[in-house]
């Protein structure tokens, strides 16, 4: 089963409000905060070419950030990624 993973700081308010918005959507999620994780972060920059958290990957897909996530939400592409995924709660 593909998994949703949320890079993150403890600090992002962008970081916070996609984490509920996946909360109410009903997934789970797995977070990784890279605040003191210099390496994961390095990696992480390489793996999206982006240096600002939260960088979210639904599955393999590459979400983006929150403004990203929130795009797909109110276009309605949210909900067929995530059942594509398989990640809804029963």
């Amino acid at each position: 089963m593909s998994a949703i993973t949320i890079y993150t700081t403890p600090t992002c308010p962008y970081c916070h409000a996609a984490k509920a918005l996946l909360t109410n959507k009903g997934v789970s999620y797995k977070e990784v905060n890279v605040q003191n994780d210099r390496a994961t972060a390095l990696a992480l920059m390489e793996r999206t070419g982006r240096r600002t958290v939260p960088q979210i990957f639904i599955g393999e897909t590459h979400v983006g950030g929150f403004d990203d996530l929130n795009a797909l939400e109110t276009s309605g592409r949210l909900d067929p990624l995530l059942e594509a995924n398989a990640l809804r709660q029963v």
